[in-house]
């Protein structure tokens, strides 16, 4: 009688425990979503590197640097006072041959032509070229003229990308850093991965302590001869509280990004960082609504298959259970019969496990491989890229279930 009392003791304190982890996993998820979903909508690669007003922001940079940076003196003021005045000698005498033939072919032409010879124009205008290239030269190496040409150069750089490209909304990303009360988005997205991985931290010891209490009481079910009624009521509770965890959480988080992208335009470096391509996590219920507001028939049917095998069945297999624990008369019912020991099978949820695990590694493999020849797209590109897919509690919780659920049964099935 004391070694019963000690069981019943034993399965509520898991009970207890389980409840008060699940309450701490559905805080700690709640605001590790949202944070999370904050985090990659500023990470999102429409922000960076396919967004015409960073590249804006980058190529003023370069050019303004390139302007600073261009100073004739010495040897390159020779050698531009070279290339110019051989230019300006080009062009007066191509001017000057064009100037003959214009005025070869009427008496008045052929006086203009005298004329400017004998007034030579045009040998005055080459005798002056070395000063001409002078004043060029002092006038480009003006600073008011430098920062004029890059005010020019930026404002024709903006006029085309605004005439070119589609402006991007600011609106969400703008409300983010409002929210979080940052100055930019690279420091709001520096405090929101020291956030998120504040909470993950918490997140896993959580995930750790639930697979250590389905283990528990997998061992506990596992050692156990007799059940009584309470203990099975407990038990089943149990599992309602793992399936609960398992429909309501994440089971898998997609994660695909370019962790960091280095090219060199006009002999300058240009870094991209932490790059999102694709991102999702959904719970089962999350992929059930989107399925059913889709308004695809095919969607549909299968959103409501999903519905009936892994949410309904499971649900009235553990209710009908507890009313078989305590009424005779119900085990002859063929329905509740039929809920407790044949819905297993139409549930499949050992099938909905696996198939989950098995889409993970084909999504993770999937998304490796891409990314893979995303490193290999070009020599003059240097590309690294990442898979962050991970299994979420979701899945941890949901094969608890799983499993729980079969062995309480089977002890259901004895009694």
């Amino acid at each position: 009688m004391q070694a019963q009392n000690i069981k019943s003791i034993l399965i509520v304190f898991l009970l207890i425990c389980l409840s008060c982890l699940s309450f701490l996993i559905y805080q700690t998820n709640d605001e590790k979503k949202k944070v999370k979903e904050d985090l990659i909508e500023l990470s999102n690669i429409k922000y960076g590197l396919f967004n015409v007003d960073e590249w804006k922001k980058i190529l003023a940079n370069i050019l303004t640097k390139k302007i600073e940076e261009f100073e004739l003196k010495g040897t390159s003021r020779k050698e531009m006072k070279k290339k110019i005045s051989g230019f300006l000698y080009k062009v007066i005498t191509d001017f000057e041959n064009v100037y003959q033939e214009n005025n070869s072919g009427s008496i008045g032409g052929f006086f203009k032509n005298i004329g400017a010879k004998a007034f030579n124009i045009f040998g005055e205008l080459k005798e002056n070229i070395p000063r001409f290239t002078d004043q060029i030269l002092d006038f480009v190496n003006d600073p008011k003229n430098k920062k004029a040409l890059k005010g020019y150069l930026t404002e024709k750089l903006n006029e085309y990308a605004d005439n070119t490209f589609s402006k991007l909304d600011y609106t969400t990303h703008d409300s983010i850093i409002k929210k979080y009360k940052f100055e930019d988005r690279a420091t709001t997205i520096t405090g929101l991965n020291t956030q998120l991985t504040e909470l993950q931290q918490k997140a896993n010891i959580y995930k750790y302590a639930l697979v250590t209490i389905a283990i528990l009481v997998m061992a506990f079910i596992l050692s156990t001869k007799d059940v009584t009624k309470i203990e099975f009521i407990l038990l089943t509770a149990t599992c309602f509280l793992f399936l609960i965890l398992g429909l309501t959480l994440p089971m898998i988080e997609i994660d695909a990004r370019v962790s960091a992208i280095k090219l060199t335009l006009l002999g300058e470096q240009i870094n991209f960082e932490d790059q999102v391509l694709y991102y999702k996590s959904k719970s089962i219920l999350e992929v059930i609504r989107l399925m059913l507001t889709q308004g695809s028939f095919d969607l549909i049917l299968v959103g409501f298959l999903v519905l009936v095998f892994s949410v309904l069945f499971p649900l009235s297999k553990l209710i009908s259970s507890v009313c078989l624990a305590f009424s005779e008369k119900l085990k002859s019912n063929k329905a509740i019969h039929f809920l407790v020991y044949k819905t297993g099978k139409w549930s499949m949820a050992d099938v909905m496990v696996v198939a989950v695990f098995m889409s993970y590694l084909g999504f993770s493999g999937i998304l490796t491989e891409q990314l893979h020849q995303l490193d290999n797209l070009s020599s003059k590109l240097d590309v690294l890229t990442t898979n962050k897919s991970s299994l979420q509690t979701g899945f941890f919780a949901f094969t608890a279930f799983a499993l729980l659920s079969l062995l309480t049964t089977n002890k259901l099935k004895k009694d």
